[in-house]
């Protein structure tokens, strides 16, 4: 059977997102979600990159490049790594057009003028927040469901039938009580 390059590229990007979530945050507290200041920043960025190579609707050059990007999507803004010399130009594209310096309301803004597969991306990372979304304010919360339901139309008109879709909208229509912490 002859050996997938891709595999070995994922693997190294696993490993640096690792690394630079556990080793090199901007901050020490953004080595862990701030949700509950214990589970590791990496596992959030880890299930993006891992989810969309679930989605059979997508062409698997999109899945492997995407899930790339996904994994590395949060380096550039929360940690001091860079990304490394050897990563493919697409996928480094990505990672580039998923990073807002300003933050969330620069990205609810400057998203809609990036490319559809930036978006695709970016409701991979907000459907992920959603998971944790019970510890958010109510109007933050609001607010991000508002923006991931505006995500999710858009990518359904350019990649229709994904599951993300599915899994964001049931997430959005989903009522959960505000945890303590």
């Amino acid at each position: 059977m002859k050996r997938d390059p891709f595999f070995e590229a994922f693997r190294n990007v696993i490993d640096l997102c690792f690394r630079a979530h556990t080793l090199h945050p901007r901050k020490p507290q953004k080595a862990v979600r701030k949700w509950d200041g214990r589970t590791p920043y990496f596992v959030h960025p880890l299930w993006c990159g891992t989810a969309i190579l679930h989605e059979p609707s997508l062409p698997e050059a999109l899945r492997r490049r995407g899930a790339q990007a996904l994994c590395l999507h949060d380096v550039l803004e929360d940690t001091t790594q860079r990304l490394p010399p050897g990563l493919p130009p697409a996928v480094r594209r990505l990672v580039q057009g998923m990073t807002f310096p300003g933050g969330s309301a620069q990205e609810m803004e400057e998203v809609w003028s990036r490319p559809p597969e930036v978006r695709l991306l970016k409701l991979y990372d907000k459907t992920c927040n959603m998971l944790d979304d019970a510890f958010m304010p109510e109007e933050r919360r609001r607010k991000s469901r508002r923006y991931v339901r505006r995500l999710a139309a858009d990518v359904e008109l350019h990649y229709p039938g994904t599951n993300i879709v599915r899994l964001a909208l049931a997430l959005c229509r989903t009522r959960r009580p505000k945890l303590a912490r």
